[in-house]
């Protein structure tokens, strides 16, 4: 009788020296896995040996996500029906939270497979926590649009749907163009609503600040090139 599959979600570091948010239990379930499905393979790799030092990486089986393509989707669940114990981990955080992970754990849902969830640091809630914002309602909008138009628009729409809902409204962007999100965030909002920007969380340059933004236009910083979040609140 083939046993039940079980698909641990394994969390990741937010920054490669903070491994001490991990708790130990992770451990324990990259023990009982036979095989990774991953964003990145080597990076993967370097995390789960630094987890387990004496773990033998060449011994399991490794699948690259990617975005999920159709192709690791039928490979996870040929693994899901030989009833083997899977890890999915993801490149930072929590594995189905803004990753291509969730995919995998809606066909591991799909087919028959135990999902455990393994409590890690996730920088969306960690930013929202900290934040001081309103964590009863809240939306996460993933990437905003490059272009600057494309841009200042959809700010101007999270804006009032923040004040309609009073609701919380969390983005996020490449941490090369913080800068220029922030520089749009200061031109396109209200001067009341509320601005936060939490940078490197978990890690020693860690960096988190609510304020208006009026005050952020009047003491604005220069923003590093280290992931970050933005979350406003225009509610009333």
């Amino acid at each position: 009788m083939t046993t039940r599959a079980t698909v641990y979600l394994i969390p990741s570091f937010l920054e490669e020296e903070s491994l001490e948010v991990l708790p130990n239990y992770i451990t324990q379930a990259v023990k009982a896995c036979e095989v990774f499905f991953v964003e990145n393979e080597r990076s993967a790799r370097r995390f789960l040996k630094k987890l387990w030092k004496e773990m033998e990486i060449d011994r399991y089986d490794w699948f690259v996500i990617h975005k999920a393509e159709d192709s690791a989707v039928a490979e996870f669940i040929h693994q899901v029906k030989e009833g083997k114990q899977i890890g999915i981990l993801s490149e930072a955080g929590c594995p189905g939270i803004a990753d291509p992970g969730q995919v995998l754990v809606a066909a591991a849902h799909a087919s028959g497979a135990i999902v455990k969830p393994l409590v890690g640091p996730s920088s969306i809630l960690l930013a929202l926590m900290a934040s001081g914002m309103n964590g009863q309602q809240f939306q996460f909008n993933g990437y905003l649009p490059v272009d600057s138009q494309d841009r200042d628009k959809r700010i101007r729409e999270l804006e009032t749907l923040s004040r309609k809902q009073s609701s919380t409204q969390i983005f996020i962007e490449t941490p090369y163009r913080n800068q220029v999100l922030l520089e749009a965030l200061l031109k396109n909002c209200r001067s009341e609503t509320r601005l936060c920007v939490a940078v490197n969380l978990t890690g020693k340059t860690e960096f988190i600040l609510t304020k208006s933004i009026e005050a952020w236009r009047r003491a604005k910083p220069a923003l590093p090139k280290q992931p970050a979040i933005f979350l406003i609140d225009a509610g009333t």
